[in-house]
């Protein structure tokens, strides 16, 4: 009587953490933020958005936005001794600049001292490189080979200025590291980390007591591991929620009514819950400002200036459609209009989030006599066909920042879609001059945008993480072990 069950495979580690990770190329950029455990970047972002100092202490930013110049810390070295400087701040600017990596656009680094260094970008919204690179060693990788610069041996035993130095690696199966005494933020509180490769098995390996947190998640998984009380969930929306985009040129799909309609058609709510998702998480018709160095957030998600999405009507869809001469029915109950049924073949990448998605928008747009079939192929296909514009509706993640709407509806799409205004407002907000403007100028384009629905949000993305209750300090604003493991610690008491 009053026993209860020993989390023996965690407590037989007390001072270590073990992530589940898919493969070994973890620390290699654009793969995971893994890469911010041995390596540093220049700032961060806190729990509001707000960036803080890492590696530069400050920086000053010239009237237009586009110049940035950084003050570096002194007392910072690489984990093999070695001083850091603002040389290794322009080799890694242009190692990423370079046309056989390709990763980043600077227009010019420029070393003023050994602490201090100037960066210049075409425009002033491309400023939050300075939390998503992390800065390399360039007494290591110098003379290393750019085109080969994802095959690096260097990523498997990575030399930093980070938290977390490297000790070992397994290949195929781990990577060691130990917190790093001499890290300018001080000893992290987590004495020993292992990333452990586990493929498609990371649910597997925590519900077993294995690993202790999952690099991602899978939102089909999230009932599995509430359901275990060792264990909590952490997520945060993305700025790419899942859509679908409209080929708006089509003769099926021209008319803005028609593609309201569809819109209006889609319950978004079962959407949300085929994702197991909160429902409180709603998604939004609307283009927004993510964010930038040195700028307040909005409108956008942090601000709360969130439109709410059209409302699921299926009776006012019905209305549109009809008058949009979709008033006919064939013998299976299918919109015809001058003897052509509405029917369409929508493209569908091969994962799992948008398969399930597509079979759900599938049966709804069924219900108003609109015949969407599908066809799934490989993600690598299926952009290349967005690209190419070979498809009529097509399942993606939309991006929805001024920067990244030629996919979309901006200027040269790739769907079709032609509002001169649209195309005004884009060039505007790419050419703001302060926060002001952009922010106006988002108001704007979400007014055009809601009024013309060329691609139709249905529910919220969010980065997730499983996370055993012994790990700390995760939060809903800071979901990344791998990224925010400096700041985690240890509790090994039993989870009530």
């Amino acid at each position: 009587m009053g026993c209860r069950r020993r989390d023996t495979s965690t407590t037989a580690r007390p001072g270590l953490i073990v992530m589940a990770v898919a493969n070994m190329n973890v620390m290699a950029p654009d793969e995971t933020d893994a890469d911010f455990l041995p390596f540093s970047p220049l700032a961060e972002q806190d729990e509001h958005g707000e960036f803080v100092p890492r590696l530069a202490t400050s920086w000053d930013r010239s009237a237009d936005n586009l110049e940035w110049t950084y003050h570096l810390r002194r007392d910072v070295r690489w984990h093999d001794g070695q001083p850091f400087t603002a040389h290794d701040v322009k080799f890694t600017c242009d190692l990423l600049n370079h046309r056989d990596v390709h990763q980043y656009r600077f227009d010019s680094v420029t070393v003023v001292d050994e602490h201090t260094v100037t960066i210049r970008v075409a425009h002033w919204q491309e400023n939050a490189y300075q939390a998503d690179i992390v800065i390399y060693p360039r007494h290591l990788l110098q003379d290393l080979m750019p085109k080969q610069f994802m095959s690096w041996d260097f990523w498997t035993h990575p030399v930093g200025t980070g938290p977390f130095r490297f000790v070992r690696s397994v290949p195929d199966t781990l990577i060691e590291f130990e917190a790093n005494p001499e890290y300018f933020r001080g000893k992290p509180k987590i004495p020993h980390l292992i990333l452990k490769v586990v493929g498609s098995g990371a649910v597997t390996e925590l519900l077993s007591g294995q690993v202790d947190t999952t690099l991602g998640g899978d939102s089909s998984q999230i009932q599995r591991v509430l359901a275990d009380p060792r264990f909590r969930v952490y997520y945060r929306v993305d700025r790419s929620p899942w859509a679908i985009f409209w080929k708006s040129d089509d003769p099926l799909l021209h008319d803005p009514s028609v593609r309201r309609a569809l819109t209006l058609a889609i319950d978004r709510q079962e959407c949300v819950g085929i994702l197991n998702l909160p429902r409180d998480l709603q998604p939004s018709d609307g283009v927004f400002l993510w964010g930038c160095a040195g700028c307040t957030i909005g409108p956008g998600w942090n601000s709360g200036e969130l439109p709410k999405p059209l409302p699921f009507d299926p009776g006012e869809a019905d209305k549109l459609l009809n008058a949009a001469g979709w008033s006919g029915r064939d013998a299976n109950g299918i919109r015809v209009r001058a003897g052509h049924p509405f029917r369409f073949t929508a493209l569908v990448p091969n994962d799992r989030d948008r398969a399930r998605l597509a079979v759900v928008v599938q049966s709804q747009l069924r219900r108003v006599g609109v015949e969407m079939s599908l066809e799934s192929m490989d993600v690598g296909v299926v952009n290349q066909r967005l690209r190419g514009g070979e498809f009529v509706a097509l399942f993606g993640s939309y991006r929805r920042t001024a920067g990244f709407q030629k996919g979309a509806f901006g200027r040269g799409n790739h769907s079709g879609y032609s509002n001169p205004e649209a195309f005004r407002l884009i060039d505007a907000a790419l050419s703001a001059k302060n926060e002001d403007e952009l922010i106006q100028t988002f108001r704007e384009l979400t007014t055009v945008f809601r009024s013309d629905l060329p691609v139709t949000v249905l529910a919220p993305k969010v980065t997730l993480c499983f996370a055993h209750r012994r790990l700390r300090g995760l939060s809903a604003a800071r979901p990344h072990p791998d990224r925010y493991m400096e700041d985690l610690w240890i509790d090994n008491r039993s989870p009530t």
